[in-house]
């Protein structure tokens, strides 16, 4: 609210010294347009300034539009709320007032050569199911409207950047979720993957675990068993390092991990680390994990999980090294790709996840594809895919990867 250039500056500038090279900002949605017919040009001017010091420093910006959710806070504005409740997703005015702040946006930072593009919102796909406290229910094809819709507002406004929409796990891994795999992986420019790992997977493979340091590799491989074009760019948009999931003396470790692991998958088009800084601790009342998952503190000092990006980026700069393919893959079930009524045995505990991570730990570069695609030859050779196993066939042990799955389907 007290916009301070200077002080973003310095914030941009301690991140540029890292070697990264882009950054996503939040606009909070309430600030930007406080009323359904005005969006604040005051408000507009501040997210080009910010975007200007961003390109000064060499690095390119992506914008997530409606702010929305933040760090278990909701940024909601009062024409959506209480007296004026109406659903964000369905409501004809609301959905006219979200699509005209989306295309102001974009088209605000349309001249930008470092602006990259839009995302819709942060995981906006929240405030449409459990566990929010009061949901704005809807079905996945009203969802998939609303996504077309925003995903089109960005596009007037930006014709040709990289508009894209962003999803917490709930839809890939929640049974009923109306925000499902098939509309994250072939809506937008790209997929978006958000890799949390307080989500169970910890909890149940401990902080040094192969399914813990590969989930963002997994969400990556699952999500292109949903894409239609065997090539579509993958991002890691967000991953962190979760405090005590996490422990601080581990953070370097699994940050370095999880990077080297996600970019040992073919057509990732970029790793996002949440966040930049840590949350001061004058502020009140986030939950205890959200204040430490910084690169830097909020002093700007750099943290070790800051120390190895750097180092990974330092190592890696200027390398075009292509992953090669995982020519091994295993079948998803879900129950039907489009709607994914039972995707749960995709999260942690079940056993597509349970059997990718136990190929893994073999030493097999497992991919993954939907059931009903694991006979199909043509779609099998366009992702170099030469032979499917189920979960039921991955053997339990630590033999090696010649003899996980006895009873294979070759394709080749």
């Amino acid at each position: 609210m007290d916009f301070d250039l200077d002080s973003v500056r310095a914030d941009l500038d301690s991140l540029a010294a890292l070697g990264l090279d882009h950054i996503r900002v939040f606009p909070l949605w309430p600030l930007f347009q406080p009323n359904r017919t005005l969006i604040r040009p005051r408000a507009v001017e501040q997210l080009v300034q910010l975007a200007d010091a961003a390109a000064e420093r060499g690095l390119d910006v992506n914008v997530d539009g409606l702010q929305g959710h933040l760090s278990s806070f909701d940024f909601l504005p009062a024409w959506t709320r209480t007296w004026h409740r109406r659903n964000l997703f369905t409501d004809p005015e609301v959905c006219a007032g979200q699509e005209e702040y989306l295309r102001t946006l974009a088209a605000a930072l349309a001249d930008r050569p470092h602006f990259l593009g839009m995302t819709l919102g942060n995981e906006i796909n929240q405030f449409s199911d459990r566990p929010h406290p009061d949901p704005d229910r809807i079905t996945d094809a009203q969802a998939t409207a609303w996504l077309e819709r925003m995903l089109a507002a960005c596009e007037r406004g930006a014709p040709g950047r990289m508009h894209l929409h962003a999803a917490y796990d709930a839809a890939w891994y929640q049974d009923g979720h109306p925000f499902t795999p098939a509309q994250a992986a072939r809506l937008g420019a790209v997929t978006a993957v958000h890799s949390w790992v307080f989500n169970g997977t910890a909890q149940r493979h401990g902080p040094t675990g192969t399914a813990t340091e590969q989930h963002a590799a997994y969400l990556i491989e699952l999500s292109k068993a949903w894409a239609r074009d065997p090539h579509r760019p993958v991002w890691l948009q967000e991953v962190g390092a979760p405090a005590p999931h996490i422990p601080e003396a581990g953070a370097a470790r699994f940050t370095e991990a999880t990077v080297v692991n996600a970019l040992d998958c073919p057509d990732v088009w970029g790793v996002t680390w949440w966040c930049s800084h840590d949350v001061s601790r004058s502020l009140a009342d986030f939950p205890e994990l959200e204040y430490g998952l910084g690169l830097l503190d909020s002093a700007r000092r750099v943290k070790p999980a800051g120390r190895a990006i750097a180092a990974l980026v330092a190592d890696r700069r200027g390398r075009t090294r292509r992953p090669p393919v995982r020519t091994t893959a295993l079948a998803v079930d879900v129950g039907g790709g489009d709607a994914a009524p039972r995707r749960s045995v995709c999260a942690p505990g079940g056993p597509v996840f349970e059997a990718w991570a136990e190929l893994t730990a073999q030493g097999v570069r497992p991919a993954l594809v939907l059931a009903e695609l694991a006979s199909d030859s043509a779609h099998l050779t366009s992702r170099g895919i030469t032979e499917v196993c189920t979960p039921d066939e991955v053997v339990r042990s630590p033999r090696r990867p010649s003899s996980s799955f006895p009873d294979r389907r070759s394709t080749s």
